[in-house]
């Protein structure tokens, strides 16, 4: 049977002279921050006193003793950040130049010095750059000629810190006769029967055995001859019960059991969990277009997504379980879909294993952002090797539903002045419309790929046509007022948000001592986006009156206008189901402390956007839109039954008077909205008034006018606190009060975002973390919007 042992002791970093402990798997900055060499990266301007890293040479060693009784030993790396030189006392074992990809180097025999020295990705970057010649790109880092994570090169969100290091584990196996070198499951559903199909592939070191394959699954077993070096088995599970997406079914998991046996030997084994389910994507034309429509086991899904990056700019450092918190935290926001974005990396196995656990749709990005790509050697070979090695380790995985060639490209060369530039160089067209899916249909024909994001299908509509397939909404964050989302009814929404500051003790945390203010030279060091408090200040300056001087407010507010923002956009577009399928925000995490478009910032704490995410993407949505014969009261029901009931609808003041009011019946049906006309004599006339819908718990608001036209009363409330909560009473109009449970301890969360009362009402806001309640904090810790 093979034999696997990690080779995560005994490393060391050489740092000059000195022969630093070193974490495998890991990076160089992580074992310099844990020897005192650097300072923490993501604390104030560090990130500036650490940028010689990313420029050195490293090298990484521990020393080999082989002794097997095995006819072979292979030296494994599941993961090599990014070019290194390998070698085994003395000799050479093989250079490499791909962090996306493993790498397996037979050492039967060897023993003595194993040394990993590792490239400046900066050096090798910019080597391959003078050989094949200049390419545009949204940065200037030369991102776009090393096949590595391209966000460690800097982004509008992350910092500058180009890693190296043995970043995934490393191993050694130890094996005889033969061992499974590849599983390529193709899972699917026939008329109601779960269906598996097995290509698997051998490596032999005797030639003449004769090998089979057996696989395991519910409790049905097949066989298989081995021809040469590779057999297939196929297995059928009758009345298999369905994997669905979270909030249409449950994730059932099945062990899948692969034996590679000689006599009746067992030489290797292979174990994955999966799940049956059938998936499409419908992308017909119709009188609105060109659709993009998910299909998960017949069921035509509208996808509440959230875009990711990389959890940690440091990417070895995530975990399993914080991999499984940070998707906790989206599926409870009710996100179904997540969007693994180009310019990260092909996640862990925990990643996914989450996602099938967690009914998350995944969304799977080719690692191609933002940049125009040679299509040359020496990438173009290692792009296909990674494209086919991540094709097939992801491929087990129900979860995982789409394959995307790249993030913004072919957009990118249609719009940003790239093609007059290129002048005919190559650029990446030969990758998403040509390799990629060619790879995607041999290896993984169970999913649909689609070229980019975003793409209209072809090139006879503009890339970011809103009316054919994925579109990304960007002019409204950089140019334009939020409320403009609902000019347009995009097929699919694959990229819109809007940023807001991280938690106040975030930023107490990231920025020590700091005299904090929005242009405080901390604040505006962890503010990436080009003009991006120039944006934030536009933005809020249309609905506020921006406070001067007065920094708790301004991070009030522009976290209030994220949420407003991000709202504006999914209530419109929900609204329009099935027209437009989806809306994947941007984004739901961070890899540092950050003023970004995150729901949940680098320390892992919920902005308001991550709560009113909860509203949004919830199976019912209430939502007051303007349309063009006047307001309507839109019922967005996703769930899988009908919708039936009475709505309320109040004409107010914000005084708290009643105008005039209606209740009226509501249905709407399964997966379907729901538009019901607001009587002329209900709508709000002028600033002073508002319209409140109310039904089965669920509330709309709609204020015609910006709050900085609106004759707020001064909000009057009542606090009390008791182990666990903090109750407000409300004697006037409070709008968008907000619990800062930060503010009451570093450790605090609350368990809601934004709530406006109307006079009379309360509300309790469940605490943990909080050890020591007292309501005269809690006030101080209570914010709401206040008369301009």
């Amino acid at each position: 049977m093979l034999e696997a042992t990690p080779l995560t002791e005994g490393w060391i970093l050489r740092h000059g002279g000195e022969a630093l402990p070193a974490r495998v798997p890991g990076c160089v900055h992580s074992d310099l921050l844990a020897a005192g060499v650097i300072p923490d990266p993501f604390l104030g301007r560090n990130e500036v006193e650490v940028a010689w890293v990313g420029r050195r040479e490293w090298t990484y060693e521990r020393e080999l003793r082989e002794a097997s009784a095995h006819e072979q030993t292979d030296l494994v790396f599941d993961g090599l950040d990014t070019a290194a030189e390998i070698t085994l006392a003395g000799q050479l074992l093989g250079r490499i130049r791909n962090m996306h990809r493993s790498y397996r180097f037979d050492v039967t025999g060897a023993a003595g010095l194993l040394v990993v020295r590792f490239a400046s990705a900066h050096t090798e970057a910019e080597a391959v750059r003078e050989r094949l010649g200049e390419r545009p790109a949204a940065y200037a880092e030369p991102y776009q000629y090393i096949r590595k994570m391209a966000c460690s090169f800097g982004w509008d969100w992350g910092p500058t810190l180009v890693t190296a290091g043995i970043w995934r584990p490393v191993r050694l196996e130890r094996w005889s006769t033969a061992r499974i070198s590849r599983v390529r499951p193709l899972v699917t559903v026939e008329q109601g029967t779960g269906v598996v199909e097995l290509r698997v592939d051998v490596e032999r070191t005797r030639v003449e055995a004769r090998l089979a394959v057996q696989a395991r699954v519910d409790g049905r077993t097949e066989r298989a001859e081995v021809d040469g070096a590779s057999g297939v088995v196929r297995l059928r599970v009758p009345g298999a019960r369905l994997w669905w997406p979270r909030g249409y079914g449950e994730q059932p998991l099945y062990d899948l059991e692969l034996t590679l046996t000689h006599n009746d030997e067992v030489l290797d084994a292979w174990h994955r969990r999966i799940g049956f389910r059938t998936v499409g994507l419908d992308r017909r034309p119709d009188a609105h277009g060109t659709g993009f429509t998910l299909v998960v086991n017949g069921e035509r899904l509208f996808a509440r997504g959230v875009n990711w990056i990389p959890d940690d700019a440091l990417p070895s450092r995530v975990t399993r379980e914080r991999y499984r918190e940070r998707l906790g935290q989206a599926a409870a926001a009710g996100v179904d879909l997540v969007r693994v974005w180009g310019g990260g990396i092909y996640e862990s196995e925990d990643f996914y294993d989450a996602c099938d656990e967690l009914g998350l749709m995944v969304w799977q990005d080719f690692p191609f952002a933002c940049a125009a790509y040679p299509e040359e050697q020496p990438l173009r070979g290692e792009v296909e090797a990674e494209a086919r090695e991540n094709v097939v380790r992801l491929m087990p995985h129900p979860s995982l539903l789409l394959w995307n060639g790249n993030n913004e490209n072919l957009w990118g060369f249609r719009d940003w002045g790239w093609e007059r530039r290129l002048a005919g160089d190559s650029w990446g067209e030969g990758y998403y419309l040509g390799l990629l899916p060619r790879v995607v249909a041999e290896l993984d024909p169970t999913r649909p790929y689609t070229a980019g994001s975003p793409w209209s299908g072809s090139w006879a509509h503009h890339p970011n046509d809103p009316a054919h397939g994925t579109h990304h909404s960007w002019e409204v964050w950089n140019r334009e007022d939020y409320a403009d989302y609902g000019l347009s009814v995009p097929r699919f929404v694959a990229e819109f948000g809007w940023q807001a500051p991280p938690a106040y003790a975030t930023l107490r945390r990231a920025l020590p001592g700091e005299d904090l203010a929005p242009d405080s030279p901390g604040v505006l060091h962890h503010q990436k986006a080009d003009d991006g408090n120039g944006k934030l200040a536009r933005g809020l300056a249309r609905h506020f009156r921006v406070p001067e001087g007065d920094f708790d407010r301004w991070h009030y507010l522009t976290q209030v206008n994220q949420a407003r923002a991000v709202a504006a956009g999914i209530e419109h577009w929900r609204s329009h189901w099935p027209v437009c399928a989806g809306t994947v925000v941007w984004q739901l995490n961070d890899c540092w402390p950050v003023t970004s478009w995150a729901a949940v910032d680098g320390d892992g704490r919920e902005k308001p956007l991550y709560h009113e995410l909860r509203r949004l993407y919830a199976d019912r949505l209430l939502t007051l839109r303007p349309r063009a014969d006047g307001l309507v009261l839109a019922a967005v029901n996703q769930a899988a039954e009908e919708w039936t009931g009475a709505v309320t609808l109040r004409r107010m003041t914000v005084d708290g008077v009643v105008v005039g009011g209606a209740s009226m019946a509501l249905t709407a049906g399964a997966r379907a909205v729901a538009e019901i006309g607001v009587p002329r004599e209900l709508r709000p006339a002028g600033p002073k008034e508002f319209l409140v819908a109310d039904a089965a718990g669920l509330r709309a608001l709609h204020f015609p006018a910006p709050d900085r036209e609106i004759p707020y009363p001064q909000p009057e409330f009542e606090v009390s606190v008791a182990p666990g909560e903090v109750t407000v009473t409300a004697r006037t109009l409070v709008r968008d009060l907000l619990l800062q449970a930060d503010r009451l301890d570093p450790g605090a969360r609350a368990d809601r975002g934004l709530v406006t009362l109307l006079p009379g009402e309360r509300v309790t806001i469940g605490v943990r973390g909080w050890k020591t309640p007292d309501a005269a904090v809690a006030r101080a810790a209570l914010y709401c919007v206040e008369p301009a």
